[in-house]
């Protein structure tokens, strides 16, 4: 959590101070600007080139006399964080101010940034071991839930990532879209990736193309992608059956593909194949993920085994597994889907796949990837689509592995808590 050393930044991302611009600069109202809080030694390691933050009303908390600041109205100088915050809240800024925003250093983010008026946390996280003499402290997961991640980038030699906390919020018994989080800018507000589906499914009932019969809207060739380091992709607009979820997959580990069990085959020919196969792609997949971290055709056909022999057409899905960084990453392919509910439960249930596979291979879980050959919807259904589409995201949950299993024919759902974010 360091913040500088000797009032300067000790790595240089562009993309990154980019990012602080655009977030503390930009207003949904063109006739308001955001407010930027500052201690004294912030302010005065401020290269003179952006001094003061253009576009924004600069306050500067100190307690001296002495600060050497012209006469300017982007400059307000405030004693304390209550009297800016009070100052503020009144006229005339409480009428031309959108944002607020805390920037440092190190004692304001230590006093304030769990304090209960702050809505929202706008963290960069760099993987780099250099020291610094300035601290920030660390989020508060029992108050605050990730909102956003981005996939690690590499910049000027450095991995960096981009991430957004927002703050528990206790549901209203009886209330209806008790959850809003309005007070994020419109630019971190859209990157949720529940809006990579949303725009799916949006895109089909829009632009799809309609079947002969027309009982069908589908779109052709589509990607959607997750990050899966900090929270799970379990769509929060559209009920997903976890317990489902967990079911399909755990299945799949154990090579439950015993129809015959189910009642949906009941020739002997079929049972006598079954029970021949003797080989788990999945344990294979481990051993190659564990063995061979280079092998770049780390591949899951999830199709039935009965489909060579009795000519069904070919496997609906097709998963490859990708390691780097440590990380294990995981891109399937379905030739043909439903999008309202087919979409969000192989997102859950790969998703899961991957964290499982990732934690047995001391990995972590990195990016999900989900390419859609046709994804298409039933007509009858575009109207609760529709109705879908004006639900706003909430934070995704968060999967938790019971630590102890470590063998992945051993798992059973126990092993396996999902963390819904009314949850404390």
């Amino acid at each position: 959590m360091g913040l500088g050393l000797d009032l300067k930044l000790p790595w240089d991302l562009p993309t990154d101070f980019q990012f602080f611009q655009d977030v503390t600069t930009k207003t949904s109202d063109p006739q308001k600007r955001n407010a930027t809080i500052m201690g004294r030694k912030t302010w005065e390691s401020t290269p003179p080139e952006i001094c003061p933050l253009p576009g924004r009303l600069n306050v500067v908390l100190t307690k001296a006399n002495s600060l050497n600041i012209s006469n300017d109205d982007n400059v307000l100088v405030c004693s304390s964080m209550e009297s800016a915050l009070e100052i503020l809240a009144a006229e005339p800024y409480s009428m031309s101010i959108e944002r607020v925003f805390v920037l440092g250093g190190g004692d304001l983010l230590r006093d304030y940034m769990n304090a209960p008026s702050c809505d929202a946390i706008h963290l960069t996280e760099i993987d780099i071991s250099v020291p610094c003499d300035s601290f920030a402290p660390r989020v508060d997961t029992c108050l605050y839930r990730p909102w956003y991640s981005s996939s690690p980038t590499m910049e000027n030699g450095t991995r960096y990532s981009f991430n957004t906390y927002v703050r528990r919020k206790d549901p209203v018994v009886g209330g209806v879209g008790t959850e809003e989080y309005w007070f994020l800018p419109k630019m971190v507000f859209e990157r949720h990736e529940e809006f990579g589906y949303l725009n799916l499914i949006q895109n089909v009932i829009s632009n799809g193309d309609m079947s002969d019969n027309g009982t069908t809207l589908s779109k052709f060739g589509s990607q959607m992608r997750f990050n899966l380091r900090k929270t799970f992709p379990l769509l929060s607009t559209k009920k997903v059956f976890w317990l489902g979820v967990v079911e399909e997959i755990l299945q799949l580990i154990r090579c439950s593909t015993n129809l015959k069990k189910k009642g949906m085959w009941d020739n002997d020919g079929a049972s006598e194949y079954l029970d021949s196969q003797e080989f788990s792609q999945v344990a294979d997949m481990i051993n190659k993920i564990k063995d061979s971290t280079n092998d770049r055709k780390i591949m899951l056909s999830a199709c039935n085994p009965l489909d060579l022999k009795l000519s069904i057409p070919p496997c609906q899905t097709l998963a490859q597994f990708y390691v780097a960084n440590g990380e294990l990453s995981c891109q399937i392919y379905q030739s043909s889907i439903e999008a309202s509910l087919g979409v969000p439960f192989s997102i859950a249930a790969y998703s899961l796949l991957t964290c499982i596979i990732a934690h047995v291979c001391d990995l972590v879980a990195g990016d999900f990837i989900h390419v859609i050959g046709e994804a298409y919807v039933n007509t009858a259904d575009v109207k609760t689509i529709q109705k879908q589409l004006q639900i706003s995201p909430k934070p995704f949950p968060i999967l938790k592995i019971n630590p102890e299993k470590t063998k992945i024919e051993s798992f059973e759902d126990s092993d396996l808590e999902l963390l819904l974010h009314k949850e404390r």
